[in-house]
């Protein structure tokens, strides 16, 4: 599972980095949760919480369907 989330997150990584940004995968646990680390540009925007939930999280569930939810730590 975290190897298919790594190819999703490649998916949606140009687009941060066009900001300044950059998304970190900390851990994929058994149950489905996806913990990442925003970086650069990402880190501490107020819009970081809305990429993290609009995109990054949309994007890995629809690749990764089993997917529960992605949290940003």
């Amino acid at each position: 599972m975290k190897e298919k989330v790594i190819k999703a997150l490649d998916l949606i990584r140009p687009n941060l980095q066009a900001d300044g940004g950059n998304v970190e995968l900390i851990d994929v646990s058994s149950d489905g949760i996806v913990k990442v680390k925003l970086t650069g540009a990402c880190h501490g925007c107020p819009m970081a919480q809305m990429t993290l939930k609009a995109g990054i999280e949309k994007v890995i569930k629809t690749q990764v369907p089993e997917i529960k939810e992605v949290v940003a730590v």
